[in-house]
């Protein structure tokens, strides 16, 4: 692992991050909380270089930082709740879980197939400033290593990450310092699902009694959770050497037959992008099952099949 490119803050850094973001590359930047490894929300192999350079064991949802209410409101369905706490909050260090529009443009990478998106509005002026610039929601977890303890300064990220990100701004130590409360608002009862940096009580006095959440081995909506299996309706059969009558043949490196090829040319980072998108695709065309071919269990090998393993788990 090389060094880190750091840069320090001025408007022509902020306008090549912003670029690089658009393009598909990993930027780390401060926020309130913590720094950021962002990436362009809406590129599939963009989200799915976040889970590479983290070496992230299974892909979670991650977090969608916008600048503004009007990007907000681009990506998911806000109900008077969510426009409350909204109102009261952001921008802030609070992470809010909603519907997924279907019209948002994300990537299914970032929700890790599930139907709902966390959405956060960073109060950082620098982050605000990038988010502005880049134009693109940006999925951002935080810039370390999986398991590693977070960054709240340019030079942790550097020796965490080093050259696994294109550019890091160094826009001093984070204020907060812990991550983001999230809150899930997908469901009448709005549920805590990660404490942070906004208490409980200040919530409830604009929510009411928020729950614990208590599903987070089922189905958890956000990083800070262990993951949710995604399960298409269909019954999924993996390491299939070929389909069986009624079956779509989800192949990878050339599979021979194969309905649909997470990546012909056994690209890891190119599978994991399209994972969702081609299950999610395979479930809607009304197969009697998905039979997967053998995907290596390296590198981001080992992050889709524990993906699939929960997709093909029996149903209780």
């Amino acid at each position: 692992m090389g060094a880190a490119v750091v840069k320090a803050v001025t408007p022509a850094v902020l306008d090549e991050a912003a670029a690089l973001l658009r393009d598909g590359r990993l930027v780390a930047f401060p926020t309130e909380t913590v720094y950021g490894l962002g990436a362009n929300a809406c590129i599939d192999t963009a989200v799915a270089g976040i889970f590479a350079a983290k070496g992230r064991p299974h892909f979670n949802p991650l977090i969608v930082h916008v600048p503004d209410m009007p990007a907000a409101l681009r990506l998911a369905d806000f109900d008077d709740r969510a426009r409350q706490v909204a109102e009261r909050f952001w921008p802030g260090p609070l992470t809010l879980v909603l519907p997924r529009r279907a019209d948002s443009g994300l990537s299914h990478l970032v929700s890790a197939g599930l139907p709902s998106v966390a959405l956060r509005m960073p109060a950082h002026p620098l982050a605000q400033d990038l988010l502005h610039r880049a134009g693109c929601p940006v999925a951002a977890p935080s810039a370390n290593r999986s398991g590693s303890i977070s960054p709240t300064q340019a030079a942790h990220v550097s020796a965490s990450l080093g050259d696994r990100v294109d550019l890091i701004i160094d826009g001093g130590a984070c204020a907060v310092g812990v991550e983001s409360t999230v809150i899930d608002l997908t469901t009448p009862q709005a549920a805590l699902l990660r404490p942070g940096g906004i208490a409980r009580e200040d919530l409830e006095a604009v929510l009411g009694p928020l729950v614990l959440s208590t599903d987070a081995e089922d189905a958890p909506k956000s990083p800070g959770q262990l993951l949710s299996h995604y399960a298409p309706s269909c019954p999924v059969r993996l390491l299939a050497t070929a389909a069986a009558e009624g079956e779509a043949l989800l192949g990878f490196g050339g599979t021979p037959g194969a309905v649909l090829d997470l990546s012909p040319s056994g690209n890891l980072l190119e599978a994991a992008a399209n994972l969702f998108a081609m299950l999610h695709r395979l479930d809607a065309e009304g197969w009697a099952g998905i039979a997967v071919a053998p995907i290596p269990d390296i590198g981001l090998g080992l992050a889709i099949n524990d993906r699939l393993r929960r997709a093909a788990a029996p149903r209780g």
